[in-house]
């Protein structure tokens, strides 16, 4: 499973310095389309029980010595990050570590310490092992076919892993619109300069200095894309996707004081596709009934969030045409 890759001394990487319409957003249009149609797994009750249950209808075993689980550890303890009582039963079942990476802005993970606090804090290292996985540097994935990045740079202890569970929480995003499978990979699996070279599509991979070199929207999102081709290539079939489509706050886990969900819960979705599972999870806030979906809409569309999909599409990590199967 494990290709090539390029270890990166830390010090010389740090200082190397409208979207669619409701109509439009059915999946049930885009199966129409085409007969090459990704299954998305869904199951309305988001239990413990119902996690494993998803994650068994994959039909994708997480084997390995060393499988990881990514998700997002939090900002604080007002974040909308995943409860570790709904994700224990499926973390310790496939004797997991949770794998994160420190973030680019300052707060409470953009270093180890305050990180494996924060992860403590929350609730995380009581139910598994938590690698912060830059916390003795960097190492580079390679990429194919970007325009904005020549590689992914992510946290020195990513390529140890035999496995990847991308377990994301689904939610608005203050940058990207959302974040699903997609960002959970991309900047998720990036190092703190792995973020900011993906931030500022591809200029800069020193964190002092990326609020200065943000990229053009669109760039930014096609960064994305690219990283989580570079994960994606490297992972082979020793990976999926599932997202927990919960406390549907407009923020992103990474705000320490995200506005409260307006919109209710929608349900549990899997796939082996995450361009197809994030286009299903965006689809289904655009379709539901619930009137409280009109601000995290506004946000997606405000930032342009879907271009993310149409960029992953053309680099071949996905579909977005897909078949939902529901779960009881």
């Amino acid at each position: 499973m494990k290709k090539a890759i390029f270890a990166i001394a830390a010090a010389a990487m740090l200082c190397s310095c409208g979207a669619r319409s409701t109509a439009e957003n059915t999946g049930a249009e885009q199966v129409a389309d085409s007969t090459e149609v990704s299954t998305v797994f869904f199951i309305r009750d988001i239990t413990p029980e119902n996690l494993v249950k998803i994650y068994e209808a994959l039909g994708r075993k997480a084997e390995g010595n060393n499988v990881a689980v990514k998700l997002s550890t939090g900002e604080s303890n007002k974040s909308n990050h995943l409860d570790t009582a709904l994700i224990r039963p499926l973390v310790q079942g496939l004797n997991a570590t949770i794998i994160e990476c420190n973030t680019a802005y300052a707060g409470n993970r953009n270093t180890t310490d305050a990180h494996r606090k924060a992860a403590e804090e929350h609730g995380f290292t009581k139910i598994a092992k938590v690698d912060i996985m830059d916390a003795e540097g960097d190492t580079i994935l390679p990429l194919t076919g970007g325009k904005h990045l020549a590689y992914d740079i992510v946290g020195k202890s990513y390529p140890d892993y035999d496995f990847t569970v991308v377990l994301s929480h689904f939610k608005g995003h203050a940058m990207g619109g959302f974040g699903g499978a997609l960002k959970n990979i991309s900047i998720g699996i990036g190092s703190a300069a792995g973020k900011t070279y993906i931030h500022s599509a591809g200029k800069t991979q020193c964190v002092d200095s990326v609020w200065s070199n943000i990229a053009e929207q669109d760039d930014f999102l096609e960064s994305m894309a690219e990283a989580a081709k570079a994960v994606i290539d490297h992972a082979g079939d020793k990976i999926l996707y599932i997202n927990v489509a919960n406390r549907l706050s407009v923020d992103c886990d990474c705000d320490g004081n995200p506005a409260a969900p307006k919109m209710g819960d929608i349900g549990i979705l899997a796939s082996l596709d995450p361009v197809a599972l994030d286009r299903a999870s965006v689809d289904m806030v655009f379709n539901s009934t619930d009137p409280g979906k009109d601000d995290l809409i506004e946000r997606i569309n405000s930032r342009h969030g879907t271009h993310i999909l149409d960029y992953g599409e053309q680099l071949g990590i996905g579909s977005q045409k897909y078949k939902i199967v529901e779960l009881k």
